[in-house]
């Protein structure tokens, strides 16, 4: 039998554990059920990463590639963010486990820095006048109320919807809170 490295176990358990936690979840992800798709033991988990909390905080991160989101202009980014939004299954993945993990202190203040640094901070960037902070929250609170209704409660409708007229309506519905008409 080859013996693992201590690099090559801890990649190994991270591994393990972030494909648990993307699948089940936070709470119903166990630390010897990592450890067993790990081909490790529970205790080398907590050697290496210290809790189960410290480790799914270790492994789940949301990030959206700026470039391809921001890569039109500002009067097509609603569009373009419920685009870019729901072609990546890895967004869905972790904003689901965030979501379902965010009861716990830690995980819930990584949920809300993802929120202001991935969805808040950048659109923000992107908009001018007095009101573009607000505009910005708003605009990632409707993103988040499609992410709910498509992803936590799997509004059937929704889900059955065809894509590209999702992306369309949606991405007009968000249109709106950013590039409000002058009035």
């Amino acid at each position: 039998m080859v013996r693992r490295t201590g690099e090559a176990t801890r990649e190994e358990i991270r591994t393990a554990a972030t494909r648990l936690f993307r699948e089940r979840g936070f709470a119903r992800t166990s630390v010897r059920d990592i450890a067993a798709l790990a081909s490790s033991n529970p205790a080398l988990v907590i050697r290496h990463f210290g809790t189960k909390e410290m480790l799914f905080l270790e492994t789940m991160h949301l990030t959206i590639a700026n470039e391809p989101l921001f890569d039109v202009p500002i009067e097509r980014l609603g569009e373009r963010f419920i685009e870019v939004l729901l072609a990546d299954d890895d967004i869905r993945d972790v904003y689901l486990a965030l979501i379902r993990g965010s009861n716990e202190a830690r995980i819930k203040a990584r949920l809300q820095d993802i929120h202001e640094r991935t969805f808040v901070v950048p659109v923000r960037d992107r908009l001018s006048g007095p009101d573009a902070d607000l505009r910005a929250r708003l605009a990632a609170a409707v993103v988040a109320g499609l992410l709910y209704a498509l992803w936590v409660v799997a509004d059937e409708a929704l889900v059955a919807a065809d894509h590209r007229e999702l992306v369309t309506r949606y991405g007009a519905v968000l249109q709106q809170v950013l590039t409000p008409p002058a009035g």
